[in-house]
């Protein structure tokens, strides 16, 4: 089997992660490989050099003055994403030796490409609806394409235009193994007003815990107007960390606070926390509740920092080797891959309905 996968632009896939699609999409082309599936991968310039990824060229827009005086004119960043993915999906078109397009971007243009191309596709729905691929959904040959959702929540959100399977998220257990824990609280995650790490510290503080923070700054305002004046003796921030750094401050937590204050589709740092054995004390939001589970975890109500604060300790003497063995049977990467090449050979072989 020949599988083409399609990743973010964006980013590229490489240590320290931009986030855990990333993560994600590296993880799953090495595992496909592992089981001898034949993977082509198309991925962000500066990609991992083991991936041996085709780069998806974000080239510098050639545009004449009329052009760019037009009022309708979208941002520059915009149109050399949408023309870099309209390379690749022209490329794809021509090409007879690929049996199945697995489109793992959050990108609009391969689902409405999708028909020009010889091999079906399957693409993995990341996050809630978004104006320009629902409609792209919408219109497409459906029987020649499939999609997976990564929670029941992400499918039930999507719904209404796609017929999606559910494939949670899975992490290297090899990889995140588990820690000693300790007394501090830890945060990991992009830095940016949806993720709110201003409210895992008011967590901590109210707690009486040290919270330790890691991740990108990807909203700078953010960081320096509300997130950076919680810093100080109960709350370090110690930036952008590469996996085995992570795994480290995991592994040495006593919980993982997971806050965001939007509907998180899947959220991967709970179950590389749970690998780690350090237990999860986050928000009821989203797809959390799917594998968050009691004795690994509580959740609260979003936005209640007094709940959450109130639950620390309890949360903090949860069994370490439960969280461990949870994350193994439910949230491992070979689930993952597993469940993703049944996806593909079901849909390869014309089974719409195989899971």
């Amino acid at each position: 089997m020949h599988v083409v996968i399609l990743a973010s632009a964006r980013h590229p896939l490489r240590q320290p992660f931009a986030g855990g699609l990333e993560s994600l999409t590296w993880a799953l082309v090495k595992g496909l490989r592992a089981r001898g599936v034949e993977v082509t991968l198309f991925a962000g310039p500066g990609s991992d050099p083991d991936l041996d990824a085709r780069e998806i060229t974000v080239l510098p827009l050639e545009l004449s003055a009329a052009a760019r005086a037009d009022v309708s004119m979208p941002p520059g960043s915009w149109l050399q994403e949408h023309h870099a993915y309209l390379q690749v999906m022209l490329e794809l078109a021509r090409r007879t030796d690929v049996d199945l397009i697995h489109n793992n971007s959050l990108h609009h243009l391969p689902v409405a490409m999708a028909q020009a191309c010889s091999a079906p596709m399957l693409t993995t729905l990341h996050t809630p609806p978004t104006p320009w691929l629902e409609p792209a959904i919408r219109l497409m040959d459906q029987r020649r394409s499939r999609f997976v959702a990564v929670s029941g929540y992400t499918a039930r959100q999507w719904g209404h235009v796609a017929d999606a399977d559910v494939v949670h998220n899975g992490v290297d257990t090899t990889v995140w193994t588990p820690g000693p824990g300790g007394d501090d609280l830890v945060w990991v995650g992009r830095v940016v007003p949806e993720k709110a790490p201003h409210e895992a510290a008011h967590i901590a503080a109210a707690s009486g815990r040290h919270l330790r923070l890691a991740g990108p700054i990807g909203d700078p305002r953010y960081f320096r107007e509300v997130l950076e004046p919680l810093l100080g003796p109960t709350t370090e921030y110690l930036g952008h960390l590469d996996v085995p750094a992570l795994r480290t401050l995991v592994g040495s937590s006593a919980a993982m606070l997971v806050t965001p204050a939007w509907d998180e589709p899947y959220g991967l740092v709970a179950a590389e926390a749970m690998a780690c054995g350090t237990p999860v004390l986050g928000y009821r939001r989203g797809g959390l509740a799917e594998f968050v589970v009691a004795g690994c975890g509580v959740l609260v109500d979003p936005g209640d920092v007094a709940a959450a604060a109130a639950q620390v300790d309890s949360v903090a003497s949860l069994s370490r080797a439960a969280c461990r063995a949870h994350a193994v049977e439910h949230c491992s990467l070979d689930a993952m891959v597993d469940a993703y090449h049944a996806a593909y050979l079901g849909l390869t072989r014309g089974d719409l309905a195989a899971a």
